[in-house]
């Protein structure tokens, strides 16, 4: 039964693939069907991931595709992520037939989604090191499709090239730590590798593999493809691409905890501090965008190092051989990807409806715009406070996790873990307050500020399949929350593979109450925040009431507040350039803020000082200045010099090889 729905969705998508060749560009009516073949191939795939959840795991052959039983594992932690995954991919797929359908298609899109959405279900299922890889090798392909539709447009021109790029050098680290680990155990086969025991080849395994993985989920300093891919793919489809693709990393990562077993205690230190660097990078440089989807973008930086330090935590556990450590932090991960999926997702394809019915994703552009798209609104709002981790939604429980798993460095016995839990602890707790400023200064003055004083042109919003999208993911960033303990036992028999079921029902203190596995460290009952914090605005509200004697809903007009510096022209307001002003003097050093003035002009007669003076200021992606740009240079200085050995002669190639031949003869005898 399992290998049949795979299957099925399988022939779902090679048929929307199909049909989008032939067809999908020339009709418009025809243009959605790929995406209604994924939306089903996603259904079959959810399913048979709540099917493995369940510890149903008898594959079935799939010799029409080239598989067979021994390449393919359904186990808990593969049901898991699929069932998160693919239940994500129903809702975009939705949001996408309705984009399509007004007018969103573009040439690949269609072809690169399934191929993403297929991809990603092989990489879950793969039993062996070249499935996994190949189909990791196809994931990066499917970027590069979606991505290249900004191929010719001004400053995403390097989109494709450079997620194709970074997508490759993980699939590089990849290859290298299966090869090292094949090597050793002399099997392609994943669970064959357990045989490998502690030394060189499996610590460097564990680094190329973490390299690997990370690079695809977003970590320092691999990032710099996330600002980029994202706002240049399509509409909804960079929902798939952060929502569903990119935590593929993080099933690699949980995978080998299984596989490889211990790490060594000096790669826990690295993953927590650059975890809580990464963490703090995305959020600070989130704060500053003026794009939406820039700002969306490195708000999954953020989200990327969170999910890193609490996994940091999990091989801290691991290291020190602490199984009630390494649960929490596994846990507290897991539930940050989920809240993390889901809302970037929600953020992603209301962001792709604002951006298309207004024709720009510009923030100053873009004020009020939850007034003229109502809908799109709502689902970001719901999406940015999951995100901003306030109660009661799902982000403040993943966030609440991770905060307490950091403190838990007391259980440990090595003092370098323990320092590096506190200083990653330290720089969590930042990146939790910078979210918040980011959140209500994109939310606040965007999207609920209030609208440009320019004439209103007629904004058209989402069909009536995107507003379905839209509506089932922005109640599943508020409605986890509430089921928060339910949540934790799916979650349970998810990482059951990897450490003791009973150790993460100990998180639950009773059915309705959280605790961070450890009894009596401290409680949290989200489902109860539901009923509570309603219950106390109405009460809050009904005391206004009543003392103002029914005056609280009363209009008041007052004068407006001006600033009192002088040549401020227009309305004396915040804007969300304006409001992230302070915090790139503050963070000058992070974010490397340049100013300068660009243009200076005379005012009225009127104004004291005379000239108005308009200021710039712009921020610098440190790990792309002082990283990738020297790099790029001494690789372009290498290939020069190289170029002028292709004389075009043939005697001088013949030399080259016979020059080879003799280094490599040296090279054997000396190893001998």
């Amino acid at each position: 039964m399992n290998g049949a729905l795979f299957a099925a969705a399988l022939a779902l998508l090679a048929f929307g693939i199909a049909w989008d060749l032939v067809l999908g560009a020339a009709h418009r009516l025809a243009r959605p069907v790929p995406y209604v073949a994924a939306l089903a191939a996603s259904a079959c795939l959810a399913a048979l991931g709540a099917r493995a959840s369940g510890g149903r795991q008898a594959p079935t052959p799939l010799h029409l595709v080239g598989l067979h039983a021994s390449s393919l594992a359904f186990d808990r932690l593969s049901g898991f992520f699929l069932t998160v995954l693919f239940s994500l991919a129903v809702a975009v797929s939705a949001s996408f037939a309705s984009w399509v359908f007004r007018g969103g298609h573009h040439r690949a899109t269609a072809p690169g989604y399934g191929l993403l959405l297929g991809s990603v279900a092989v990489i879950l299922v793969a039993a062996d090191a070249f499935v996994f890889l190949f189909a990791w090798e196809m994931l990066t392909v499917s970027f590069y499709l979606l991505t290249s539709r900004a191929a010719r447009c001004g400053p995403e021109q390097r989109a494709p090239w450079l997620t194709a790029a970074l997508g490759k050098l993980s699939g590089a680290a990849l290859l290298l730590g299966f090869l090292l680990l094949a090597g050793k155990s002399g099997s392609l086969a994943l669970t064959s590798w357990h045989s490998v025991g502690p030394g060189a080849v499996e610590d460097a395994a564990w680094v190329l593999l973490v390299v690997g993985f990370g690079a695809k989920l977003g970590m320092v300093p691999f990032q710099i493809w996330l600002p980029v891919g994202y706002p240049a793919a399509p509409g909804p489809a960079r929902a798939a691409m952060a929502g569903v693709a990119a935590n593929v990393g993080v099933y690699g990562l949980w995978r080998f905890v299984g596989v490889l077993g211990r790490p060594p205690a000096w790669l826990a230190i690295s993953v927590l501090v650059v975890g809580g660097v990464t963490a703090l990078l995305g959020v600070a440089f989130a704060c500053v965008q003026g794009r939406l989807n820039r700002f969306v973008a490195y708000s999954s930086v953020e989200n990327a190092g969170l999910i890193l330090a609490a996994y940091g935590v999990g091989l801290a556990g691991a290291a020190s051989g602490s199984r009630t450590v390494e649960a929490v932090g596994l846990l507290a991960a897991t539930l940050q990807v989920l809240t993390h999926a889901i809302a970037k997702s929600t953020l992603f394809v209301s962001s792709a409806n604002i951006s298309t019915a207004m024709g720009t994703d510009d923030l100053e552009a873009l004020r009020g715009i939850g007034r003229k798209l109502p809908w799109s609104g709502a689902t970001f709002g719901a999406g940015a406070l999951a995100l901003a981790g306030l109660p009661p939604t799902a982000g403040f429980v993943s966030e609440w996790f991770i905060l307490e798993a950091l403190m838990q460095q007391y259980r440990l016995h090595s003092l370098a873990l323990r320092l590096a839990l506190a200083l990653t602890g330290a720089l969590v707790a930042l990146t939790a307050g910078l979210a918040v400023f980011a959140f209500v200064r994109v939310l606040g003055l965007s999207v609920l500020g209030r609208p440009n004083r320019r004439p209103a042109q007629p904004v058209k919003g989402a069909g009536f399949f995107g507003k379905a999208g839209m509506v089932a993911l922005a109640l599943a960033c508020l409605g986890t929350g509430a089921v928060a303990p339910w949540e934790v036992r799916f979650i349970g028999l998810g990482l059951s593979p990897l450490v003791p079921e009973r150790a993460i029902l100990a998180a639950l203190e009773s059915p309705w109450v959280l605790q961070p596995v450890f009894p009596g460290f401290s409680i949290l009952s989200p489902s109860w925040l539901w009923v509570v914090m309603p219950l106390m605005f109405l009460a809050v509200f009904a005391g206004a009431m009543a003392l103002s004697r029914g005056r609280y809903l009363r209009v008041r007009r007052a004068p407006a507040w001006h600033s009192a510096t002088v040549g401020v022209a227009g309305a004396a307001e915040y804007t969300p350039t304006g409001f992230a002003g302070p915090l790139r003097h503050v963070l000058a050093n992070v974010l490397g803020t340049r100013h300068g003035v660009s243009s200076v002009a005379e005012v009225g007669e009127d104004a004291e000082g005379g000239a108005h003076v308009v200021a710039t200021a712009e921020v610098v992606e440190p790990v792309e200045a002082y990283l990738y740009r020297p790099l790029l240079w001494v690789a372009l200085r290498v290939s020069g010099l190289a170029r002028r050995l292709q004389s075009g002669r043939l005697a001088a190639y013949v030399a080259y090889m016979l020059l080879a031949l003799v280094a490599l003869l040296a090279l054997v005898a000396a190893m001998k």
